[in-house]
């Protein structure tokens, strides 16, 4: 049966609220829509899997390379405390997440969540933010898993040169063979995923056990060392974080304002847990399932980061990490003990190829749950006999190859940390309104002390953004301009909520 652009129930009072650009989907259609047999996805994900996928998306290549570098030029020992004040921002984030997937268990994470709350144009916005983080996430830690396997493979690199122009094969074989996975159903990736997972998690304990065997508890005083101006303070305005610019502050490295900076900064080595929120219409019992995924992956990553930055800045003085190039690994090889360079390569491939799969996952969930909202062409959300949506698959694994393979990104990475925490403040904000306008909701998961929680969530996300760079506010702005011309063009007219608007004023 090929998809049809039937507003089928969307037409029915319990549809929709408001009109126009504001219409709102109801939850119940959203559910609803989820039995459509074309558009079907199989529900095989229990909550192991779940919290397989966010710890899998969450640990990553950051591990070992973002604590070292974040110790040795902007907190100290006090670095780990930095990953526990990132942890209770993000935790914040996640009870919302928690609480909107386990009322509303459908695919498309913060897009569904907002087309139920703040209405279509809002869901828009929402949902091609996303567009761009998942996309440019999953190309940008492709490449990095290509660097990672030069590394394995004794220092060859995984690029080819044609001229002036240079392919990134390593990038494009990965997405490749993750995108056959996917397409092959989602139950089969998890359990690929459960084996990388278990790999890099060794190799995170190996790390530990053996780093603990060098710690002196001397190398931690001062925790907290004393504050030192920043040289990059002369920095032009564009490449001057938001805060900088606004207040002439915040040029400073180390003390309390470098703690609060770094904070900011290691909150993006948990970006990735709110994947688990678009895998909730493949999951059995989401309303029980998904909150514990979704908790449970976040607590078990805060351990992990904590844990390696007291062995990290335990084992040698925060000094011998200063600089752009400290890792994990280099505190080993102060100690001689070079062979962990290469095990900590083996862990990072791992971690990687995890981070890339669940990415390339929520980004296929996202385009699904549009296009069968009609704002993306509804053929895109047929699904196939394994019950994937193959096409989309297919169609995001050629745009992340293309990109991965051939273009340089920079500092467009910061554009997938924009994006998320722009997605966390509608999420908190969409807790507090679905409260408001559907108390009747079953919730599997609620939030405790609403609308406190979500207001502090709202704040934390918001000075996590105001440390980001001016140029990538920029270019955030342009690309949602980009994506108000796509919306006026094509998703508002093929909406099928507007189809069954046009019908019932007819």
């Amino acid at each position: 049966m090929a998809l049809s652009d039937s507003p089928r129930d969307a037409a029915g009072p319990a549809a929709r609220r408001g009109g126009g650009l504001f219409r709102t989907k109801s939850v119940e259609q959203s559910i609803r829509d989820t039995d459509d047999p074309d558009a079907k996805l199989r529900k095989d994900l229990t909550s192991w899997d779940l919290t397989v996928f966010g710890v899998a998306v969450v640990v990553g290549a950051g591990i070992f390379t973002l604590t070292a570098r974040t110790a040795g030029n902007m907190a100290g020992p006090a670095v780990s405390l930095a990953f526990v004040f990132a942890a209770v921002a993000c935790g914040l984030a996640a009870l919302c997440y928690a609480e909107f997937a386990s009322t509303v268990p459908v695919a498309g994470s913060a897009y569904t969540f907002s087309y139920a709350t703040f209405g279509e144009i809002v869901a828009w916005i929402i949902g091609w933010d996303l567009i761009l983080e998942f996309a440019l996430g999953t190309s940008v830690v492709a490449k990095g898993w290509s660097q990672y396997l030069g590394t394995v493979m004794g220092g060859r690199s995984a690029i080819w040169h044609f001229g002036s122009v240079k392919f990134d094969w390593g990038a494009v074989l990965l997405i490749a063979i993750l995108g056959v996975l996917l397409a092959m159903g989602t139950k089969l990736s998890s359990r690929v995923s459960a084996v990388a997972v278990a790999i890099k998690l060794a190799v995170i304990a190996l790390v530990v056990v053996v780093g603990a065997t060098y710690f002196k508890a001397s190398n931690l005083k001062p925790f907290i060392p004393e504050s030192v101006p920043n040289a990059d303070s002369g920095a032009s305005k564009i490449h001057q974080t938001l805060f900088q610019l606004v207040t002439g502050g915040g040029n400073s490295h180390f003390g309390w304002y470098g703690l609060l900076a770094a904070a900011s900064i290691v909150f993006f080595a948990f970006i990735g847990f709110d994947v688990v929120a678009t895998a909730a219409e493949e999951t059995k019992d989401p309303k029980r399932n998904v909150p514990r995924g979704i908790l449970g992956s976040l607590a078990i990553v805060t351990v992990l980061y904590v844990a390696v930055s007291l062995v990290l800045t335990g084992m040698v003085s925060y000094k011998d990490l200063q600089g752009n190039d400290a890792t994990l690994a280099t505190a080993f090889a102060i100690h001689g003990v070079t062979w962990a360079k290469n095990i900590i390569s083996i862990g990072a491939l791992a971690g990687l190829t995890t981070v890339v799969m669940v990415l390339f996952l929520g980004q296929t969930r996202v385009l699904f749950a549009m296009a069968r909202d009609g704002l993306m062409p509804r053929k895109l959300a047929h699904t196939g006999p394994k019950g994937t949506p193959v096409r989309i698959t297919a169609i995001v694994g050629v745009i992340c190859a293309v990109l991965a393979g051939f273009v340089d990104f920079g500092t467009l990475e910061e554009m997938v940390n924009i994006g998320t925490l722009f997605a966390f403040v509608l999420v908190s904000i969409g807790v507090v309104v679905l409260r408001r306008t559907r108390p009747d909701l079953p919730r599997g998961f609620t939030v405790p002390w609403v609308p406190f929680i979500p207001i502090l969530s709202v704040i934390a996300c918001a000075w996590l953004m105001f440390n980001l760079s001016v140029e990538t506010w920029l270019r955030f702005v342009i690309w949602m301009a980009l994506g108000m011309v796509v919306y006026f063009a094509y998703g508002r007219r093929h909406s099928l909520l507007n189809t069954a608007e046009s019908k019932s004023g007819s």
